[in-house]
């Protein structure tokens, strides 16, 4: 899916996020643990072995648990990554950083920590600013891209943050991920179409989560296709326009609605695996179009000789 929701603030929070790197003792990236691959930043990967970094798959009490588990032993394969699923109803977990920071920094008890805190969009980064701060130092919302700034952040804790404002980046070469992104809540509703992400939502559950489907609403089996079931379940819902056809819209947000508050159940959109396919994908989309435009430029440039003659 094609992504048009790059605020003005996003691409100059990237540019400051390359001047800052060099000047902190580590980074915090919180990446949305029902989709840790598509939620984290590839400016961010870009200085995971200069820097040491943990990563905080946030929103963990929304994912499927043995999922954030292979996430988290895949994570900490990279070198000076450490991985730890939190969530902010057990505030206590996000304390524990504090001790984390220091210890990844080899600072003593006396020495402030610097960290560059940074996230995408809704993830739940301000929130974890104000555990972490004790008190209410950062705002919070319901919707992605309150924080429009940089900040600095002294917790008085041992922890200095430097907050960054919630980013995405200018091209989402995946559009998996795209999906993702968009069914998580991380791009405004205004940016999307909701129906397109509902199939897509439907889809994905049919192939990994039939059980979840079948218990949520009541059917002893599921159709093959995301429309078929989209249908059935509007019609389940009373989801209806004019002359009774099913008003896809409303049915749609109410799906994406129930997956973003767990209430279909706990359920992470991507594995380790399937991201790493997608990966090999993209790359060979790349190479493709590369090799298309270069023989596109080859033509015009003969077509000029030609002309020229």
């Amino acid at each position: 899916m094609s992504i048009n929701w790059f605020p003005g603030h996003m691409n100059k929070a990237i540019r400051e996020i390359r001047e800052t790197l060099p000047k902190v003792d580590l980074i915090i990236e919180i990446v949305d643990a029902r989709i840790p691959y598509s939620s984290s930043n590839p400016v961010i990967a870009e200085f995971h072995t200069r820097k040491p970094c943990i990563t905080l798959l946030s929103k963990s009490d929304l994912a499927d648990p043995e999922t954030t588990q292979q996430w988290i032993e895949h994570l900490e394969k990279k070198e000076n990554v450490k991985a730890i699923a939190v969530t902010t109803e057990q505030p206590d977990q996000i304390r524990q950083l504090i001790s984390i920071c220091k210890s990844m920094t080899r600072k003593d008890v006396m020495g402030n920590v610097t960290a560059l805190i940074t996230g995408i969009p809704n993830v739940g980064k301000s929130t974890i600013i104000n555990i972490l701060a004790g008190r209410t130092v950062a705002r919070t919302g319901n919707e992605p891209a309150i924080t429009k700034a940089q900040q600095r952040i002294d917790l008085h804790n041992g922890l200095v943050l430097i907050d960054s404002p919630g980013i995405l980046w200018p091209k989402i070469e995946n559009p998996d991920s795209g999906y993702r992104l968009a069914v998580t809540g991380a791009i405004k509703e205004t940016a999307i179409n909701n129906d397109e992400v509902g199939c897509y939502v439907a889809a994905f559950l049919l192939k990994h989560y039939p059980d979840m489907l079948k218990e949520r609403f009541k059917l002893e089996t599921l159709p093959e296709s995301d429309i078929e079931f989209m249908e059935i379940i509007g019609r389940q819902r009373g989801c209806l326009g004019s002359g009774g056809h099913v008003d896809f819209h409303r049915i749609a947000t109410i799906l994406i609605n129930e997956y973003r508050t767990a209430t279909l159940g706990r359920i992470t959109l991507e594995t380790p695996e399937m991201t790493m396919l997608e990966e090999i994908e993209v790359a060979r989309l790349q190479e493709q179009k590369a090799i298309e435009k270069a023989a596109s430029e080859r033509k015009r440039k003969m077509a000029y000789k030609l002309r020229g003659k």
